[in-house]
């Protein structure tokens, strides 16, 4: 757990860590087409490619050694 426990102006406990954790699966808000966590979503909210997924691939492609045509 996390210690982001903050109190409102009307004096109630809100834990921001509880709160994230609880809507993590939730639609974005934006044109993105992700959820809170960064999922890529189709329009039924189901889950196309992960986060980890997504993380991958980007590492992937700029950790490859780039050999352009004709040289050597």
């Amino acid at each position: 757990m996390t210690n982001e426990v903050y109190k409102s102006a009307n004096g109630k406990t809100v834990d921001m860590g509880a709160l994230r954790l609880q809507n993590e699966k939730v639609r974005a808000v934006g044109n993105m087409r992700v959820n809170a966590r960064g999922d890529v979503i189709n329009d039924n909210n189901e889950v196309i490619r992960t986060r980890n997924e997504q993380v991958s691939k980007q590492y992937q492609k700029q950790t490859q050694p780039n050999s352009p045509k004709g040289r050597q």
